[in-house]
C-alpha cells in the first residue's frame, strides 16, 4: 500500500529518489523517508507527514550517494511518526518493506538483547539480517538464510554499508519492478517509480529475490536458482502524471472518461462491422461455463454488480458476486468450467490476488480485467481484457471504474452473442450505442455550476447523505456514497431504493440530504413513488435523471422539493456508465468545498497490496 524506489547507480541519488517518492504519491502514504550510501557509511532522513516535510528535512541535513533506497508508508504496526517511518536501519543496515511480516512477534523473541528504535513489523528484518552479517555472512547468503523466516505479503529493499554498489530485493506477495539504463539499475514498487528512469522494466514473481549492482542484475527464484525474467517496455510516460490545468489529478481523470472510455472501446470493436473482436479468447473458457464468479474489492467490486444485470439478462447466465477479502477465506464451490472474473485497476489487490488463485486451485477459468497489463493479477490469470484508462493518480478510483464497466458490457454483449442469446443486429445496435457514449458523457460533465451549488448548498453543510436507486443503479448508488466518504470524510450510504421503506426511512428528514439515481428506465415508475414518500416526509432531495424524469417531477408538482440534475438521454443499459460521472462530481464539488486533500485522502492507499 505504499511505495519502494532505489537506485544503484553512477551518479547521485538523493534527488532521484525523492522525485521517485513523489510519482508514488498518488499510492498513498503517512511519512517518507530516503537512505543513501556515502563513503561506506548509511545516512538516513525520514519524517512524518507529506513530501514536503522529508524535503525539508533532507534540505537541512543533505545527504547523498550512488546508492540509496526510499519509502512512503502508509501506517500498519506504529502510528504515523517518525520513528517509525521508513527506512530502517542500523550502521549496517537499512532496509524498506511494503506489505506485513505477519509472524514478527514469533521472530523478535529470536533476538535477544536488540534495541528497537520503532513499532513496526518490519524492523525485525533489519536485525535478523544484520546478524546473519556479524556471522560474515554477505549479503546474499544473509537473505538465503533470513527469507524463509518470514511469513506474510513482503516486498523488501535493503542496502548494505559494507557493499556500496549492491541493493538486494525480494517479492512474496508485494510487487517489484526492475528497471536498467545507461549502467545504472532502478527497482520499484510499480512502472510509475520508473518512470523516466528506465524505459525496459522487468518484474519479480512471487518468492523471487534479486542482486542490483549499477551493470548488472541477478535474479533468484524461491529455490535460490538463477532465473530470467522478461523485461518489457515502460510505457508510463511522466507527461501523463500531473494535474495538467487542473487543481487536481481527480479532476483532471474525471474529464478524461468520454476519452479513454472511447479508447477502451475502439480497442475491442470492429468499427466496420460493429462486432466486438476477441478473436484471441477461447470460445470455450466463455461459452461452456455454467456460472460466472465475479470477485473483486471496493469500487471494482461494484462494477462487478453492475455486470451481473447485464450478464443475466444478456447471457441468462447464472452469476454470482464475492467480495474478494471473504471470498479466499470461504468453501467456496466451483463448479466443473466455471469462469471466475476478476477485476481490479491495479492488478495488484492482494485480496483479489489470493482469491483467484484460490478459484485456480479449485480449478476455475480466469480472466482479469485489469488496468495494468503488465500487473500480477493480469499475469497470472488465464486471460487478461486491459482497461485503457491509463495511470490514475488520484486515490478514489473515476475513470478505471468506469473503463471497467465499459470492458464489462463488451464482454456481456460478446458472450451473449456468440451463444445465441441476443441476435447479431442486437449486439450491434449495443456495439453502436457503446459507441456513440462518448459525447453524451462529455454533455453530462459539462453543467459544472449544477454539481457545485448542490455541493455547496446542500452536501456540505450535512452530517450525511443517502444514494438510492433500483437495478443497473443500485450499484451507482453504493458507488456514489463510496466516493464521497472517500474524499469529503461524510458520512454516506447507498441503499437499494426499495429496500427504503424496510427501515432507512426512518432516517428522512431536512438536515439529510437524499441522492436518488433515478433514470427513467424500468424501474423509474417505482423509484418515482420513493422519491413522493421522501418528499413528503420533507426530505431533502436531488434527483439524477433525465428529461423524462425531470418532467416527471415538474408534473407532480414536486419542483419545489426536488432538485434535478438533468443528464443525456442514454440506453437503459448504458446509464450506469453515464451517471456514474455525476456521482463523482457530487463527491469531488463538496470536497473542494470542506477543503479535504482530494487527490490522497486520509488513510487510503491506492493499491491495497496487504490484507
Amino acid at each position: 500500500m505504499c511505495g519502494i524506489i532505489g537506485i544503484c547507480g553512477t551518479d547521485f541519488v538523493a534527488e532521484r529518489l525523492i522525485a521517485g517518492l513523489q510519482r508514488l504519491e498518488y499510492r498513498g502514504y503517512d511519512s517518507a523517508g530516503i537512505a543513501v550510501i556515502d563513503h561506506k557509511a548509511l545516512h538516513r532522513v525520514r519524517a512524518a507527514g507529506k513530501l514536503e516535510n522529508l524535503r525539508q528535512s533532507y534540505a537541512s541535513a543533505p545527504i547523498d550517494g550512488l546508492t540509496g533506497i526510499g519509502h512512503t508508508r502508509w501506517a500498519t504496526h506504529g502510528g504515523a511518526e517518525e520513528h517509525n517511518a521508513h527506512p530502517h536501519g542500523t550502521e549496517a543496515v537499512a532496509l524498506v518493506h511494503n506489505g506485513i511480516i505477519e509472524n514478527f512477534h514469533e521472530l523478535k523473541a529470536t533476538l535477544g538483547d536488540v534495541v528497537w528504535t520503532s513499532e513496526t513489523d518490519t524492523e525485525v528484518v533489519v536485525h535478523l539480517l544484520e546478524a546473519e552479517l556479524k556471522t560474515g555472512a554477505d549479503p546474499e547468503r544473509a537473505m538465503i538464510r533470513v527469507l524463509p523466516k518470514l511469513e506474510g505479503a513482503f516486498a523488501l529493499l535493503i542496502c548494505f554499508r559494507d557493499y556500496p554498489d549492491t541493493l538486494i530485493a525480494a517479492r512474496q506477495g508485494s510487487p517489484l519492478a526492475i528497471g536498467q539504463h545507461h549502467g545504472e539499475s532502478f527497482i520499484g514498487s510499480d512502472a510509475v517509480a520508473l518512470s523516466g528512469l528506465a524505459d525496459q522494466v522487468c518484474y519479480l514473481e512471487n518468492g523471487d529475490w534479486a542482486v542490483l549492482k549499477p551493470d548488472t542484475i541477478q535474479i533468484f527464484d524461491a529455490a535460490n536458482k538463477t532465473v530470467t525474467r522478461d523485461f518489457v517496455a515502460n510505457t508510463v510516460q511522466i507527461a501523463g502524471l500531473g494535474k495538467g490545468n487542473y487543481p487536481h489529478a481527480m479532476l483532471k481523470e474525471i474529464h478524461e472518461q468520454p476519452g479513454v472510455i472511447g479508447d477502451t472501446l475502439h480497442s475491442l470493436i470492429d468499427p466496420k462491422t460493429l462486432m466486438i473482436n476477441w478473436a484471441d479468447y477461447p470460445q470455450s473458457q466463455y461459452l461452456r461455463t455454467p456460472l460466472i464468479q465475479f470477485t473483486a474489492c471496493g469500487t471494482a467490486y461494484y462494477a462487478t454488480l453492475v455486470a451481473g444485470y447485464w450478464f443475466e439478462q444478456l447471457c441468462r447466465i447464472p452469476i454470482r458476486h464475492e467480495m474478494a477479502s471473504e471470498m479466499r477465506y470461504r468453501d467456496i464451490v466451483c463448479p466443473q468450467n466455471s469462469l471466475g472474473i476478476f477485476v481490479s485497476q491495479s492488478g495488484e489487490t492482494m485480496d483479489t490476488m489470493e482469491a483467484m488463485r484460490h478459484w485456480q486451485e479449485l480449478g476455475g477459468q480466469t480472466t482479469a480485467i485489469v488496468n495494468v497489463p503488465t500487473s500480477s493479477l493480469a499475469r497470472e490469470a488465464h486471460h487478461t481484457i486491459p482497461t485503457l484508462a491509463g495511470p490514475e493518480i488520484g486515490v478514489a478510483s473515476t475513470k478505471a471504474f468506469t473503463t471497467q464497466l465499459t470492458a464489462l458490457h463488451c464482454l456481456a454483449i460478446w458472450m451473449a452473442e456468440q451463444m445465441g442469446s441476443i441476435p447479431k443486429a442486437q449486439a450491434q445496435s449495443m456495439v453502436a450505442d457503446l459507441l456513440d457514449l462518448s459525447g453524451k458523457l462529455v454533455a453530462a460533465l459539462s453543467i459544472i455550476e449544477d454539481y457545485k451549488i448542490i455541493a455547496k448548498e446542500v452536501l456540505a453543510p450535512a452530517s450525511g447523505v443517502f444514494f438510492l436507486g433500483r437495478g443497473l443503479n443500485y450499484p451507482i448508488a453504493l458507488e456514489g456514497a463510496l466516493k464521497l466518504k472517500e474524499i469529503t470524510y461524510m458520512h454516506a450510504e447507498g441503499y437499494p431504493a426499495g429496500e427504503m421503506k424496510h427501515g432507512p426511512i426512518a432516517l428522512v428528514s431536512p438536515e439529510l440530504p437524499v441522492i436518488f439515481i433515478a433514470p427513467s428506465d424500468r424501474w423509474f415508475s417505482k423509484t418515482f413513488s420513493n422519491i413522493q414518500e421522501v418528499a413528503a416526509r420533507d426530505g431533502n432531495l436531488i434527483m439524477l435523471t433525465d428529461q423524462a424524469g425531470t418532467q416527471a417531477v415538474k408534473e407532480h408538482g414536486l419542483d419545489h422539493k426536488v432538485r434535478c440534475i438533468t443528464l443525456p438521454d442514454v440506453p437503459e443499459t448504458l446509464s450506469p456508465i453515464l451517471y456514474s460521472l455525476p456521482v463523482q462530481m457530487l463527491a469531488y464539488e463538496t470536497a473542494v468545498c470542506l477543503g479535504r486533500n482530494i487527490d490522497q485522502p486520509r488513510n487510503l492507499a491506492k493499491s491495497v497490496t496487504v490484507e
